[in-house]
């Protein structure tokens, strides 16, 4: 059986994902199949390198710390990027809270992360390298617009994933998973709301050379609830197995210790009590 997993973006609020990542850990559940969305991919690191607690980690120590993001980092000339890609993409994971990169290369399945083709508007799905290689796809796949800079990758420039496709389980659905796991970030029943007047004429503006990535920026709550739809489908014939926080979500750039630990602790409990189901799912 393979078994595909799609983990959802949402930036802070995929410690609920984090949670829910630790207790497949304890369970000895690993996907043979793994694509991530944004902090969805970045977190998924630590998971398919079976390092349990490190996210947990990460977000209590460094959250908060003025070195990892902010309005001066964006500012900055240098930098021009709300998180400090530097701090964030290379001395965290290589120095002060070490990616495990040689236990991530030992894992046998499938990673790809989602990024969306600036130039075409398009989504693309990238193999994720397995050492210090993947810092420049990693920035890419987390880099929201305005508040990150497009990535160079070869020859084309890239934004955040979930422009195109925040969660990708159509694609998931033509990798030959016989079994797919879905990890979201929103509460049950949420639906993305239309842009506004205001941010559609500040991405024409800031992207005017770029047409087709702001069709797709504008558009992007009609293609994120028509992902909903089908994943609410799926789920109600029984295809694939879905994972929502039941409480209200923390706010994406949330950086109180407390209240990350305790939407931390929602995803880890939450999938306690649904393994049984979860296990039902995969034996069916």
């Amino acid at each position: 059986m393979k078994l595909g997993m799609v983990f959802e973006g949402g930036a802070n609020r995929t410690v609920f994902s984090c949670g829910v990542m630790d207790k497949f850990l304890e369970d000895n559940i690993m996907p043979d199949y793994y694509i991530g969305v944004s902090a969805g991919m970045a977190y998924g690191l630590s998971y398919l390198s079976g390092q349990k607690g490190r996210n947990l980690e990460l977000m209590e120590k460094y959250m908060a710390d003025k070195r990892y993001m902010g309005m001066r980092h964006l500012l900055n000339r240098k930098e021009h990027a709300y998180y400090n890609t530097k701090f964030v993409f290379e001395e965290v994971p290589n120095e002060l809270l070490p990616l495990d990169y040689d236990a991530l290369a030992r894992f046998p399945g499938e990673i790809e992360a989602a990024v969306t083709n600036i130039h075409t508007g398009k989504a693309e799905y990238m193999e994720v390298p397995r050492g210090k290689e993947m810092r420049d796809l990693l920035i890419a796949t987390c880099s929201l617009p305005i508040l990150f800079q497009p990535v160079k990758i070869g020859r084309h420039y890239y934004l955040d994933g979930g422009l195109a496709d925040s969660i990708p389980i159509r694609h998931a659905l033509h990798q030959n998973n016989e079994k797919i796991v879905v990890i979201l970030t929103r509460n049950p029943g949420y639906r993305k709301k239309s842009m506004t007047k205001g941010m559609a004429k500040l991405y024409r503006r800031a992207y005017g050379k770029y047409p087709e990535a702001v069709k797709t920026m504008i558009r992007r709550n009609y293609m994120y609830n028509k992902e909903l739809e089908l994943i609410e489908k799926l789920e109600h014939e029984g295809r694939i197995f879905v994972l929502r926080p039941l409480v209200p979500t923390v706010s994406r750039l949330e950086q109180d210790c407390d209240v990350l630990r305790e939407f931390y602790e929602h995803g880890y409990h939450l999938m306690k009590r649904n393994y049984e189901n979860l296990m039902r799912y995969l034996e069916k």
